[in-house]
Formats: structure tokens, sequence, C-alpha cells
């Protein structure tokens, strides 16, 4: 985090920065009710995986809200709190068949946090998944009877990726997911009738067309025609990747947006 701007005293100057992780912290912005206020943000944002800068002001005075004490500086401090690249985007793929088990190799070196989902046991193997687990990605494996319910806990932002052996999977994780406003990317491998048969069984289930147009079926580069699992898996990471650095861009140009003085 950074200190933006300073209004009146304060304890540090515009420009003195910190740095905060869930267990620890480096330098400081002024201490004191400013501070733990400022780190308790920053940790809440870190929980949810949060890629979007905040902005937090905070005043120095009696009759402010002090939760960890008092600071009487008169000032009024205005902070940054901005996530670091190092923050990983997480991706679940549900369903690590022929395709899914290729996607997941590649994504795997990749700096990321990749969920394989399965509601078959013998698809999540440690032999089977030995080689996804030596690249850049921190692999969460999920053997799930009901898939669904690791969709819940995914973290918000978190982008999905629907290509189970099963149409009944497909459809509930569909459902779940359009349940969830707080998830990015949710793509749905199969056909044209596959989805034209999924928006009748979810409309059934109370969804409407903007809920629908959430959902990216077919999955992949509309170039890469192939239906080999690994030209697949190569069409939708490349799909994926594209999305990440468009996110990156705009976190960094909201970041230079925010710290411009004013």
């Amino acid at each position: 985090m950074t200190v933006a701007a300073v209004r009146g005293h304060a304890p540090r100057e515009a420009g003195a920065k910190m740095v905060v992780s869930l267990e620890t912290s480096w330098d400081s912005v002024g201490g004191g009710n400013l501070e733990a206020t400022a780190v308790e943000r920053a940790r809440a944002m870190l929980k949810v995986s949060a890629n979007t800068p905040e902005l937090l002001m905070l005043r120095l005075t009696d009759k402010a809200t002090n939760e960890h004490g008092r600071q009487c500086c008169g000032g009024e401090v205005t902070l940054l709190l901005e996530p670091l690249a190092t923050v990983r985007p997480h991706i679940a793929i549900f369903g690590v068949g022929h395709v899914g088990l290729e996607l997941g190799l590649i994504l795997s070196r990749l700096p990321l946090n990749l969920h394989l989902v399965d509601s078959r046991a013998g698809q999540l193997t440690p032999e089977r998944l030995a080689p996804l687990m030596g690249g850049e990605a921190r692999v969460e494996v999920h053997h799930s009877p009901i898939p669904e319910m690791t969709l819940h806990e995914l973290p918000p932002g978190a982008h999905i990726l629907i290509l189970t052996h099963d149409h009944a999977e497909d459809a509930a994780l569909c459902d779940a997911a359009l349940r969830r406003a707080d998830l990015g990317f949710i793509g749905l491998i199969g056909s044209a009738v596959k989805w034209i048969r999924f928006q009748e069984q979810l409309r059934r289930e109370g969804h409407t067309d903007a809920d629908l147009a959430r959902i990216t079926t077919p999955i992949g580069l509309p170039g890469i025609s192939g239906k080999m699992p690994a030209m697949i898996a190569v069409s939708v990471a490349a799909q994926l990747v594209t999305l990440l650095e468009s996110q990156r861009a705009v976190q960094q140009q909201t970041t230079s947006s925010l710290s411009r003085p004013t």
C-alpha cells in the first residue's frame, strides 16, 4: 500500500509504502489506528484474491472511528491499496478427462492457482496427475462426488471451465455458476445442440437471457477447429491467457489512474 495523499498533519508523507501479506508486513505507513485499519482491509482483500486497487481515506482526529486506538494528528490520509501482480488467478477445471488433463498440463506451467475437480477418483490418482505437479501453478485436487459443492468454495473472481464426462454434471455446474455473480469466466465445452438444450433447462431454473450470456460456449479460439484433446486444450488455454492479460492491463491502468496526483 502507498500513502497517496495527505492533508494536514500525518505520521508519514505521501509516497510512503508498506507491503502486507496474510501473515506479516514490511515497512510502515504511520502506525496506530491508521496502519492497523489499512492492514486489516489489505488482508481482507488478499483472502478473496482481489485484483482491483482501492483507495482508503482515514481521518486522524478524536472524532473519527478508531477501532485500534486513537490518533489525533488532525490530518487526513488517503491510502492506495494495490494488490501486487504476484496475486495468482484461480482457474478451476471441472472434469479431468482427456481434454481436462491436457488443459491442466498447459496451465500447470503458469503462475496461477489451478483447481482440478472430478467426481471420479480414478481421474485424480497421483500417477495420472504427476506431470502437472512440477510447474509454476499451485495445483489443488478436489475429488468431489457433487462438483458444484467445490464450485461454491472457490474465491470470488475464479475462472471456471466445465468439461465433465456427464452432461447432467455440466448442467448442474452451469446452474450453480450462474447463481454466483462474483465468478469470472464461465466456459462450457460442447456442441450447439447441447447448448440449446442447456438453455431450455437453465431457463426453467429461473435464469434470464442476461444470465445465460455469462456462459461462453463453445470454448477456445474460434480459428482452431481441431477436435484432438491437445488441440482443444491449446485453444482454450490461449483464450484464458488472453483474458488474464486483458485483466492485468485493466488493473495496471486502474492503478495508474488512482496513483496520479490530483
